[in-house]
């Protein structure tokens, strides 16, 4: 089996990859808090994790990838009053719509979508084991994991104790033993959303929430826990000190974290007010524009994202579909998908610059095949390349026509002028003709001839 190896945050290095068991990989990976719109920054895990999930697929008979839908917290619960509105309610709106725009991604649907509030009593036994474990203790209603119970908290994010406390924002309570304790369980308000448990009514704390639901869904350890950077300190840090301490074992093999998505060089934040939501994008780029510009980068790198890179992106979509478009009807050849340069870059680590250069090299050599032979192979290779990656799922014609905006003609519209062209050209009316193609382009659909005729696309 070709090895994959991945960089693992516990160990702060590249490893080979070997799964528990090899007829099912088991992945986790931290979803949404639905109260608002992704944005781009959310969608870079979606995109990443499910590049790796496509990989795996390939590389093992079973793949069982969750990711979590966040349907309780505080920040659910302030958008549903500003909204006046009920927390359910905003929950399911948001959650509908983050399938959505990450669907646009063409991102695969994990194969697990747990929602929190489904898993109230898994984490309430969590809870109670800990506390009789002596790694939690309960003050004035909450229920709070004691971080020096734990020999080697702070191992994942390789900071001490001090550390840790200087680099983060902690509620410091006169009820915590330690400040840098954390909540498992807290007590709810009138008019808040709460269960019952036996430090009375309350909800979870965050943390605890992933915790609960790989451990019902996945079992007691997972192969693969991934998800941004931000994360790794302090949700994934207690997030291990929970499981591994209430569950026992080693609880996840290898943790995964993407880097940070900065916004025209400045880094993407709500007080900059430069946060761009996916479906906001959307409405000026194309879901694989987003994807491929998500790609463009090692996901262990900073993603610089901008105008520039998106038209990048679709330049460089352009290109590729502009290689497939003239041999639609040419069957591609049988593919050994592990030969292929994209597979071989996406097992070092998701390489997925290389394996963009590679797709290049590829539509490079279809475009300059020309027997039928050389192109079945190289079409073959450039779609196999694509499908790991989730880029070229539509038809080039699909790509390069789409749907128009109110302001642009039909496809009607377009292929009768056209052939009013074509008339004016052998008619050697060239004025008449230059018109034509000038109108078209100021209404954003631009002419390609060729040895086969006229082509056309809409820009952008």
């Amino acid at each position: 089996m070709p090895e994959l190896r991945l960089y693992n945050t516990l160990s702060g290095k590249k490893e080979r990859f070997t799964p528990r068991d090899p007829e099912c990989v088991s992945m986790y990976v931290c979803g949404p808090t639905v109260y608002n719109y992704a944005h781009i920054g959310n969608a870079r895990p979606v995109v990443v994790f499910d590049c790796l999930f496509r990989l795996l697929t390939e590389l093992f008979p079973k793949v069982a990838y969750a990711r979590n839908i966040t349907d309780i917290d505080d920040r659910i619960i302030q958008a549903a009053a500003e909204r006046g509105i009920g927390i359910a309610e905003i929950s399911e709106e948001f959650t509908v719509k983050y399938r959505e725009d990450m669907a646009a991604l063409n991102a695969l649907s994990p194969s697990i979508e747990p929602l929190a509030t489904d898993h109230i009593a898994e984490m309430i036994a969590l809870t109670e084991t800990l506390i009789e474990q002596d790694h939690a203790y309960v003050a004035q209603g909450h229920a709070l994991f004691a971080v020096q119970s734990m020999a080697d908290y702070g191992r994942l994010s390789g900071r001490n104790l001090d550390d840790m406390l200087a680099g983060a924002r902690v509620e410091v309570a006169d009820y915590k033993r330690h400040a840098g304790d954390f909540v498992l369980w807290k007590p709810s308000e009138a008019g808040e959303p709460g269960w019952e448990s036996p430090w009375g009514r309350g909800r979870p704390g965050w943390h605890l929430e992933c915790s609960a639901m790989i451990r019902a869904h996945l079992g007691e350890g997972i192969d693969i826990h991934g998800g941004g950077r931000d994360l790794i300190f302090p949700h994934h840090e207690n997030e291990r000190a929970q499981s591994c301490c209430g569950y026992g074992g080693d609880f996840v093999r290898y943790w995964i974290h993407n880097a940070y998505v900065d916004m025209e060089g400045e880094k993407m934040s709500k007080s900059l007010g430069n946060v761009r939501t996916v479906r906001a994008l959307l409405e000026t780029y194309s879901g694989e524009v987003l994807r491929l510009a998500l790609l463009s980068a090692h996901y262990r790198s900073p993603l610089n994202f901008s105008s520039a890179l998106l038209d990048g992106a679709r330049d460089t979509l352009d290109a590729l579909y502009g290689a497939l478009r003239p041999h639609q009807i040419v069957p591609p050849a049988e593919v050994s998908l592990t030969e292929t340069g994209v597979f071989k870059a996406l097992l070092d680590d998701m390489n997925t610059p290389e394996a963009l250069a590679s797709m290049h090299a590829v539509a490079g050599r279809l475009n300059k095949s020309t027997s039928q032979a050389d192109v079945a192979a190289a079409k073959a290779e450039l779609l196999a390349g694509g499908r790991l990656l989730g880029l070229l799922e539509a038809s080039p014609e699909a790509w390069f026509k789409g749907s128009g905006g109110a302001d642009q003609p039909d496809d009607q519209e377009i292929d009768a002028l056209i052939e009013e062209r074509l008339v004016a050209r052998a008619k050697r009316d060239f004025d008449r003709a230059d018109a034509i193609r000038d109108a078209l382009e100021a209404q954003g659909v631009m002419l390609e001839d060729g040895p086969e005729g006229t082509q056309w696309r809409r820009r952008g």
